[in-house]
């Protein structure tokens, strides 16, 4: 069920693989070669068989790029990975670089003038292409694509099969809707003849359909053609298809080979077709324009219907949020009582936690690998424990959890901070700004149109007021057994043009991390509800429902810290919890919940 392996350690990746690429890059005449971390289905987490980056670096994290040229090589990652990459990664072949600040076209800009630099244009998306070709420009170097991609080459029969996890229906008490109706409809808002599908979270919920092909998520790598009245071609590795999915698309769907693509893509000549720009590769642009279709760039038609759930997905999702808030709480029960007489070290916390899922009977897989951060590891908002990085918790210290679990009704992902031994007071005043922001955000009333960015500030503004801040979004899209991270909307200081919609589902995860210190995040998922008249007021508006049930740790807040507005909300959260959360646990652990949702 669960993919489980420390790849830091795995014998199969890492910069040996260099002088083979550097080879097929040769026998080519190309003096450089790009290396995206994203797959032909631009995932965030891939199948071993695509996880190019990995193989030729070491580096595994969700995010990040690289450039091979003939003489030097980078590997670049953001924040995120600043100290796995450097567990990971030979600094002897690769230089370690910032994704964002300059990021890959800061590179290109440094090659020498005439170089050719390879891309496999089913990597790259036309705008990511566009930006790296000016930059090479600039070098006098020059990119190109490549029929056949030399990493690959490279990798030989070493490479590992592309994963055939089989593709099962996904019932309609939990889809809420029929996959014919949800074709019909968008199908009739394409504004185009036709639509190519790419993203598999698209397939996925278009076609009711759940496979086994990615980790951490339940999708199967597919691509699709939708026609403008609700008909569509999927086209999904035969080795896949199960006995009942056939009958379970119907008469509307075909299924065919992923290798009748190319041709079916040529059928289109003089048709519009609608392609997303950002989900889909150059490859699909350079096809369909090469065989006389009219592209439109454009969403994704699937995106924007997926992202606004309907009543049965959240019915689901709320009791998969009670579900695996239960077993949250058992975990924090763990660590306020055994936890504190003997501290775990980073795995011991991320395997109990996980322990506890598993003891659901109904989880499916975990919706990311688990972030289990002790000590200073905590200022590092994306860190993951290895065997080499592995840390006790210290008494004195925070143990930050981010955490979450895919269940056939629901996707999960909450973090809680909580304190080992006594906190100090300055974690204790950070971690009340912390929980001001996020109650802010919480108990918001908004109007319709209101977009993630401009409420982003609210969750900054008790930090902001001591000269304090983190780094990364305030909030991300969550699917329902799908992606943990979805669009397109978002909550975060970079603009955003979708606004916040009925049925939305959000993260609310502020923080503060103290560089080598601690690190501190209160996360809950939090969905958006249809407007509602507020008394004396003129214009409906719009409120956030609290799907996570947890309780926050209350001895790292400080009530005077707090106004009675975010006192009684804090109480009325936490009241809620031991309601909803108290009658599906145990006595003890029961006990336990009653004393820390006390009114502060």
């Amino acid at each position: 069920m669960r993919q489980t392996f420390d790849e830091s350690t795995d014998p199969g990746f890492g910069p040996r693989h260099v002088p083979l690429i550097r080879e097929a890059m040769a026998r080519q005449g190309l003096d450089g070669f790009l290396v995206p971390h994203e797959d032909e289905h631009q995932n965030e987490y891939l199948p071993a068989a695509n996880d190019r980056l990995a193989w030729a670096s070491g580096f595994t994290g969700s995010a990040g790029a690289g450039v091979i040229m003939s003489d030097r090589a980078a590997v670049f990652v953001d924040g995120r990975y600043t100290l796995q990459v450097r567990e990971q990664v030979d600094q002897g072949v690769f230089e370690i670089r910032d994704l964002v600040e300059g990021g890959v076209p800061a590179y290109l800009e440094t090659a020498r003038s005439g170089a050719v630099i390879g891309y496999d244009a089913r990597l790259h998306s036309p705008s990511a292409l566009d930006a790296l070709k000016a930059a090479a420009a600039r070098a006098g170097a020059t990119l190109k694509p490549v029929a056949a991609n030399p990493l690959d080459e490279a990798w030989g029969a070493q490479r590992p099969a592309q994963p055939t996890a089989p593709v099962v229906p996904h019932p309609t008490q939990y889809a809420g809707e029929e996959s014919s109706a949800k074709r019909a409809r968008v199908g009739a808002g394409l504004g185009a003849d036709a639509s190519v599908i790419t993203a598999p979270a698209s397939i996925a919920w278009l076609f009711n359909i759940r496979g086994g092909d990615v980790i951490r998520t339940p999708l199967s790598l597919a691509q699709a053609i939708l026609r403008a009245d609700g008909t569509a071609r999927l086209f999904l590795d035969p080795a896949k298809v199960t006995k009942e999915l056939p009958a379970w698309l119907g008469n509307e769907v075909s299924l065919e080979a992923p290798e009748a693509l190319e041709a079916a893509l040529g059928e289109l000549s003089g048709k519009s077709v609608l392609v997303d720009p950002g989900q889909s590769s150059a490859w699909y642009f350079d096809t369909l324009t090469t065989a006389g279709a009219k592209v439109v760039r454009g969403m994704d038609p699937c995106t924007l219907p997926r992202a606004c759930k309907n009543g049965v997905e959240l019915d689901g999702t709320r009791e998969a949020h009670r579900r695996d808030g239960a077993a949250l709480t058992r975990f924090l029960h763990w660590l306020a009582t055994e936890g504190q007489i003997s501290p775990p070290d980073e795995k011991e916390a991320v395997a109990k936690l996980e322990s506890f899922r598993e003891a659901t009977g109904v989880l499916k897989d975990l919706s990311f690998d688990t972030i289990g951060a002790a000590n200073g590891h905590g200022a590092l908002p994306h860190y993951r424990p290895t065997e080499r990085s592995n840390e006790r918790a210290a008494l004195g210290s925070l143990l930050l959890v981010d955490s979450g679990g895919q269940y056939l009704d629901g996707t999960t992902d909450v973090t809680r901070t909580v304190a080992i031994g006594e906190p100090s007071a300055e974690m204790v005043q950070r971690n009340t700004l912390v929980l001001k922001g996020h109650l802010a955000i919480a108990r918001l009333r908004f109007p319709a149109g209101t977009t993630g960015s401009a409420i982003d500030a609210l969750a900054r503004m008790a930090l902001w007021a001591h000269g304090l801040d983190y780094d990364h979004g305030t909030g991300h899209g969550v699917g329902v057994y799908l992606g943990v991270h979805e669009g397109p909307q978002r909550i975060s200081k970079a603009p955003n043009t979708i606004a916040l919609q009925p049925g939305m589902i959000v993260s609310n995860e502020p923080g503060y991390y103290k560089d080598g210190e601690y690190g501190i995040r209160i996360e809950n998922l939090e969905v958006v509800m249809p407007a509602e008249t507020v008394v004396g007021g003129d214009r409906p508006m719009h409120r956030f429902e609290a799907l996570t049930l947890a309780p926050i740790d209350r001895r790292l807040v400080d009530k005077a810290l707090l106004s009675a507005e975010e006192v009684a909300q804090f109480d009325a959260y936490h009241a809620r919890v031991l309601r909803e959360i108290g009658p599906r646990l145990e006595p003890e652990v029961r006990a336990w919940l009653e004393e820390v949702c006390k009114p502060l």
